[in-house]
């Protein structure tokens, strides 16, 4: 099991740390007009994200702001929210 550790800024002004099980996520392919991505990829660049990085982000932000996600722990990634 492969599992790693990323801080990311919170809205209040401190960080948040994730564990990730790598084991965890499931790989798919993603079809995205070239615009779109090379936009993801600067801003994933400019917040020291990879792209993958930056589009799990947006999805967990998108999801949240709908109303779908209900954090209880873990972001709709599955990462455990470790501390604050």
């Amino acid at each position: 099991m492969f599992c790693a550790a990323i801080r990311i800024p919170h809205r209040l002004s401190t960080q948040v740390l994730y564990i990730i099980n790598m084991s965890e996520k499931k790989a798919f392919i993603l079809r995205i007009d070239q615009k779109k991505l090379r936009a993801i990829e600067k801003w994933a660049a400019d917040e020291f994200r990879s792209t993958n990085a930056q589009i799990e982000y947006l999805l967990d932000q998108a999801l949240r702001k709908a109303g779908r996600w209900k954090f209880s722990g873990t972001d709709p990634s599955g990462n455990t929210n470790e501390t604050k």
